[in-house]
């Protein structure tokens, strides 16, 4: 009965990833759909198959209504082999949970996150643990952001046209 109260004003909830060879970073947005908070370092498995289900389970976990994969193109714009990489395992991902994929330009989070941690006094052979969760934050946040200036974009132009 309170999901049913909670769910009509409810946003949607996204689930942001940064995907590396070793480990994936795995953010999520709050119910407002305002930030983006750390969920955990999932170190990847020996199987592509076995890490696209736990993340499903996430999925499930968290009620999410689509997918943030930052897109590691190159500093130039260009896809790099790693990007190649990540779409391959997005586009699985997606036919797992049957969500909606937003590839999201990740230029420069790993750099940023770092920066984040060495900033609040974190050791920095102890950033291997929670640098991916924070990339993965930093990703998801811009995505929240972009979307809330197209609603308001979108409000403004309605609002002028009346």
């Amino acid at each position: 009965m309170r999901n049913s109260i909670v769910q009509p004003g409810a946003h949607p909830r996204f689930l942001g990833l940064d995907i590396g060879s070793r480990r994936i970073g795995v953010a999520v947005s709050d119910e407002l759909g305002l930030t983006a908070q750390p969920v955990l370092t999932l170190e990847r498995r020996s199987s592509r198959r076995e890490d696209v289900r736990s993340l499903a389970r996430l999925c499930r976990r968290f009620g999410v209504v689509g997918i943030v994969v930052g897109n590691p193109v190159h500093l130039s714009g260009e896809s790099s082999p790693q990007a190649t990489k990540t779409q391959a395992f997005a586009t699985e991902l997606g036919e797992l949970t049957g969500l909606p994929i937003h590839l999201w330009d990740e230029r420069l989070t790993s750099h940023e996150a770092h920066q984040i941690l060495y900033q609040a006094g974190h050791a920095r052979q102890k950033h291997r643990k929670v640098v991916d969760q924070v990339a993965a934050t930093l990703i998801l946040q811009s995505f929240l952001e972009s979307r809330e200036q197209e609603r308001k974009g979108a409000r403004e132009r309605a609002t002028q046209s009346e």
